[in-house]
């Protein structure tokens, strides 16, 4: 380690930052990866009291170096660079916890059970609010419909929304509070009613069409909106997150984060998006981009969308599903209304992230942002971004390298959609789909997530489904379409250092380097040593940002 020593020496003197080893924390475990290229193991690293790395190196080096600094020994532990889920919703993941939970719910019958359980806490006359089901998990994998609902709540107004956020299933109740004739021929921009022979609606509402209901509903109090989005943070830290790109944030729920930020009541780094071509997209432009004081909260980005969702097919397909003839999905923006907010942000010097799953929906992202940017999508450093890119027709896949455009995916969409994506798609189709390893060999670059609550919140889930493609019992043996899975490495840097880039933040956060930010998380295991099947078994021994503590597992505290 002397070759290191000298290079810890020479860093720290050079920032002129030795003299204040008593203002330092020392940190050691057994190995630190550092996701730093020229520096990529060490034994430790020490920050100062304002949570910057001041020196990264071996154990006896750093202790050498600063003397008279706190030292924090973590044993057998290995750090990493603090995770980062790249496209999530943290005021749904929070709110969702306040309302009943239909995850996992393997029945209408059940559904409606766990339904009448939760309703039994509510006020007379009250929504009842849901979220989670999915009726691909039930044997009768049918759209639910209001009559399944209205025996259990005739006069109680019943909204729960699908597992993906794509689609709401409402009761008779929640319908007539909508205000409006649902019935006929007639259907919502970029949304759908279903609707039975007779031209009723059935009680599925896809999409944009979800607004229709969603209008009804009593908003909800500011303090409340605060609650949630405190609830989503804790739940993100608990499991090793330092940092999220919050995927679509109104103004409003921006205002809460400003007043948690004030209150220095944000435990991990937000990167909110603005909703779609909408109030926060407009103070973007009016105000310039945004970042708070504290460095925990910023915007500059907007979030648009192509189309909506596979499982409830309403993802923009190219050609007929296949388990639905006749079905392209939808494009929930039309083209023009994309262009048009696309030029905006580019004006507004506004970063671009568009949800597309569809083969339809990213070639028309592709082609949208090609047009926009033209010479300076090889020159400029814009940083646009695909959240999802899920299905990519096969000349579409090197575009994105082409364009400088990133891929923001989320690894557990692959394995919670494999048992049913091949019915969807078709065995052609599904050979450009959730194509992590085409599109990184592509030289595109991934920025990994969990689009959470549609999916865990656990990163850990996400590292094990890039590296394995396989459910949590080790099937399909082998793994789903196993030519497109990602190394552990791969997969870490996704939730790293590829993340930070994809948010502007690679100076601060992603890697642990001099001059970055004491973002990192304590593991009891080496995530590049286990096997990869143990990947969603490595347990999280605390989460830190700034170089504090801000979740330890019990029995952890140091």
């Amino acid at each position: 380690m002397r070759a290191a020593g000298r290079w810890v020496l020479a860093s720290a003197l050079a920032c002129g930052l030795a003299a204040s080893a008593q203002a330092a924390t020392v940190v050691t475990a057994a190995r630190v990866h550092t996701l730093d290229p020229a520096q990529p193991r060490a034994q430790g690293l020490v920050y100062d009291d304002d949570g910057k790395i001041l020196a990264v190196g071996g154990r006896a080096d750093l202790l050498h170096l600063y003397p008279k600094a706190k030292h924090v020994d973590l044993g057998a532990a290995t750090i990493v660079p603090g995770l980062i889920d790249a496209h999530a919703h943290v005021f749904e993941l929070g709110i969702n916890q306040l309302q009943a939970d239909l995850t996992g719910a393997r029945s209408k019958a059940e559904a409606v059970q766990r339904l009448r359980d939760y309703a039994r806490t509510l006020p007379d006359g009250q929504w009842l609010i849901g979220h989670g089901w999915d009726q691909n998990d039930w044997a009768d994998a049918r759209f639910p419909e209001a009559a399944d609902l209205d025996a259990a709540f005739p006069d109680r107004p019943v909204w729960l929304q699908r597992v993906d956020g794509h689609a709401g299933w409402a009761n008779s109740a929640a319908m007539r509070a909508a205000g409006r004739e649902l019935s006929g021929d007639w259907q919502p921009d970029g949304g759908r009613i279903v609707r039975g022979g007779d031209g009723r609606a059935t009680g599925v509402f896809i999409d944009d069409a979800m607004f229709l209901v969603e209008r009804a509903r009593p908003p909800l109090q500011a303090a409340a909106v605060e609650q949630a989005l405190s609830l989503g943070m804790q739940a993100a830290a608990r499991h090793g997150l330092t940092g999220v790109h919050d995927a679509g944030v109104d103004l409003n729920t921006l205002r809460a984060y400003q007043r948690l930020a004030d209150r220095k009541q944000l435990p991990l780094r937000i990167t909110a998006f603005a909703a779609g071509d909408g109030d926060a997209l407009e103070s973007l432009c009016r105000d310039g981009l945004y970042q708070h004081a504290s460095g925990r909260l910023k915007m500059r980005t907007v979030k648009l969308y192509a189309d909506g969702a596979l499982g409830s097919r309403g993802a923009a397909l190219l050609q007929d599903y296949s388990d639905d003839h006749g079905n392209r999905g939808l494009l929930r923006m039309s083209p023009e209304a994309m262009a048009k907010a696309i030029a905006t942000a580019k004006r507004c010097g506004v970063q671009v992230a568009t949800h597309a799953i569809g083969d339809r929906g990213n070639r028309e992202v592709l082609d949208l942002y090609a047009n926009a940017l033209g010479a300076d999508a090889a020159k400029s450093d814009h940083r646009w971004r695909i959240e999802h890119a899920q299905i990519l027709a096969p000349q579409d896949l090197p575009r994105l390298a082409a364009l400088h455009v990133i891929a923001s995916m989320q690894p557990t969409h692959a394995t919670s959609d494999m048992p049913w994506a091949e019915q969807r798609l078709g065995p052609r189709r599904i050979d450009g789909a959730y194509a992590w390893r085409q599109l990184r060999d592509s030289g595109a670059r991934l920025a990994l997530g969990s689009d959470f609550p549609v999916e865990s919140v656990d990163p850990r889930l996400g590292l094990f489904a890039a590296a394995t493609r396989t459910d949590a019992d080790g099937k399909p043996q082998g793994g789903w379409h196993p030519e497109e899975k990602l190394t552990a490495y791969e997969a870490l840097r996704g939730f790293t250092l590829d993340a930070a880039h994809a948010g502007f933040a690679e100076n601060e956060v992603g890697s642990l380097t001099v001059g970055k930010r004491a973002d990192f998380v304590v593991l009891a295991q080496d995530p590049l040593a286990v096997e990869p099947r143990a990947l969603r078994e490595l347990t999280v021994l605390g989460t830190y940002v700034d170089g504090a503590a801000v979740w330890q597992r019990s029995g952890e505290g140091r």
